[in-house]
């Protein structure tokens, strides 16, 4: 009798241990219904192959209408006390090509530096010339210490006839046909500002016109 008591006492309590559990379950659904269903947020991280990639726009910058020219490079040594000292001598010519001219001069220890500085010289000295046509209006002679240049006015198709310094002050003022002779001093820095003096001295024919109560017509005629 105790052996079958001991079987029903034990079918008993796993009859009972099997509904608890069916009832559990059945509650763990109920408050799973009743509960709100959370979205799925994307997830932040990013692959390490997803990196934005930066397009970078090169902007062109605008082109300065002023032309630089190098005409010569000297090696200049200065005695000081103690030795020499040495540094190097820059003659730039700036210009525009639309009437407007400069000779710059200007030392330093590198070439780099002295042709930056020469070329600042050169901006500070401009000077505006009266072109007539692609030429000059009138015959002149300029000067510069023991150099002297002699410009004609020269008909279309001509071109530059010049050479060196002169040339290249002739080309960066915007003068495409003239002739002209370098009497003197072979200097290029001579010869460029005596250039630049007899360019300074060029009377416009507006002016003579003027000055003698005629118009420009009458006066070229």
């Amino acid at each position: 009798m105790d052996l079958e008591n001991k079987d029903e006492l034990n079918v008993e309590t796993t009859a009972e241990a099997a509904e608890t559990v069916q009832n559990e379950e059945v509650v763990a659904e109920v408050k799973a219904e009743e509960l709100p269903v959370e979205e799925e947020r994307p997830s932040k991280r990013r692959s390490r192959g997803s990196k934005k990639q930066k397009i970078e726009t090169t902007e062109e910058k605008p082109q300065s209408e002023w032309v630089e020219r190098v005409v010569q490079i000297n090696r200049v040594t200065k005695v000081v006390k103690g030795g020499k000292k040495l540094s190097f001598r820059a003659i730039v010519i700036v210009g525009n090509k639309k009437g407007q001219v400069g000779v710059g001069c200007a030392k330093a220890a590198e070439v780099i530096i002295a042709i930056q500085k020469a070329i600042a010289d050169g901006r500070k000295n401009l000077i505006t010339v009266p072109i007539f046509k692609t030429t000059i209006p009138h015959p002149i002679t300029g000067r510069s210490g023991a150099g002297a240049v002699m410009l004609k006015p020269a008909s279309q198709g001509t071109g530059i006839i010049a050479g060196g310094a002169v040339r290249l002050v002739l080309e960066l003022v915007g003068i495409e046909n003239i002739l002209s002779k370098s009497l003197g001093s072979k200097s290029p820095l001579n010869a460029a500002n005596a250039t630049l003096d007899a360019l300074q001295k060029l009377t416009p024919f507006s002016e003579v016109a003027s000055k003698r109560g005629l118009t420009m017509a009458e006066l070229l005629n």
